[in-house]
């Protein structure tokens, strides 16, 4: 059994202290992999002087090369043939290019564990019908971006009677219909099954600004849950803060804030992260995250605000073992739910275009090599 396996088939996903050794020992076994498998990654590696044998302790792990989750939406890195890959994510592309990652059938069973466990932990889990509202895309062969896999994925925690879509597909393009989706929760609301809302944050509190404006009030089936995850995107101006966001959804639609669950995660780093009770992200097992200073990129200690980089072995299909996303964030300790394992805080988001990683060059090495999905 591979040390992935072993890492994704822990029966505790926040089990960080008791999972040290086997998930460095996965994220060597995954690197030597993607060493010998991906040659535009061996290029990446020889050029920082770095080698998979190099990752013997936890303290290791800062000296993974970082790639910045810029450089896949410029280059395709595979360390498979793509026949071996079933999917492909694709991320939004809201910056004008879109990341293209590549997941084998070993990928997507151990990302099936984990959601599971995690899901389990968080009590996302039921035999119990319910009805959907996806603040998202509608499914579409053209479609192939891991927002809408994700949210449809959700969909798939409990039985769904129904579901329905903020974004619709209509004449070659996605259309936010939020008249369609207002109509749906008042119907939904005199069901006596639950309702459950999975998506983009913004579309969810422009619906319910634009219900509390018409005097629209609804108590949800009990059971009834406010998912959200995929961030505010092109309307980040917009965002407000969680307090304010609870408050309207109290408010419109009579949640309680205990019924409102939040995800983190992203194409290049397709882990989950699901918040506690105290809307805190902690860290599963299946990654580990490093607070890197802006300037230096050396590590920095639990409490102090910086680079966020993302590390772990779940995807062979592409190197994604030690990536870092345009987030500045801060590691905390002892959360009061009582989970050991820290958490992260996302304060904003930075442009990499001027910070130094490990793999600065990377776009320049990989230049002669042009791999397409």
């Amino acid at each position: 059994m591979s040390f992935r396996s072993k890492l994704f088939g822990h029966p505790n996903p926040y089990d960080i202290a008791g999972t040290e050794e086997l998930f460095v020992s996965a994220v060597r076994e995954n690197c030597s992999y993607a060493y010998r498998h991906c040659p535009e990654y061996k290029t990446i590696l020889d050029d920082e002087g770095f080698s998979p044998d190099q990752l013997r302790c936890a303290e290791d792990l800062a000296k993974l090369p970082i790639l910045p989750t810029a450089l896949f939406k410029r280059r395709r890195l595979l360390s498979m043939p793509r026949r071996r890959l079933p999917v492909v994510a694709t991320s939004s592309g809201t910056s004008g290019h879109a990341s293209k990652i590549g997941l084998s059938f070993g990928d997507l069973w151990a990302g099936l564990k984990m959601v599971l466990r995690v899901c389990r932990k968080r009590q996302l889990l039921s035999l119990r019908p319910c009805h959907y509202v996806v603040f998202g895309y509608q499914p579409n062969r053209k479609n192939r971006t891991g927002a809408s896999k994700t949210a449809f994925g959700v969909t798939l925690f409990t039985p769904a009677l129904s579901r329905t879509y903020a974004l619709r597909w209509r004449d070659g393009k996605y259309v936010l219909d939020l008249k369609a989706v207002q109509a749906a929760i008042v119907k939904h609301a005199r069901s006596r099954f639950p309702l459950r809302f999975m998506g983009f944050p913004a579309y969810a509190w422009f619906l319910m600004k634009q219900m509390d404006e018409q005097g629209l009030r609804i108590q949800l089936p009990k059971g009834s849950k406010l998912m959200l995850g995929g961030g505010w995107k092109q309307y980040y101006t917009e965002q407000v803060d969680k307090p304010v966001f609870y408050a309207l959804a109290k408010k419109v639609f009579g949640l309680d804030e205990a019924d409102i669950i939040e995800f983190y995660g992203a194409v290049e780093h397709p882990i989950l992260y699901c918040d506690c009770e105290h809307h805190h992200f902690h860290v599963p097992i299946y990654s580990r995250v490093l607070i890197r200073d802006v300037q230096t990129l050396k590590p920095l200690p639990h409490g102090t605000p910086g680079l966020v980089n993302l590390i772990s072995p779940m995807v062979r299909g592409t190197p994604l073992l030690s990536v870092m996303p345009d987030d500045l964030g801060v590691l905390h300790d002892n959360c009061p739910c009582g989970l050991d394992s820290p958490y992260l805080e996302i304060l904003g988001r930075v442009g990499l275009q001027d910070v130094k990683t490990c793999a600065a060059g990377a776009a320049e090495l990989l230049e002669q090599t042009e791999v397409s999905l």
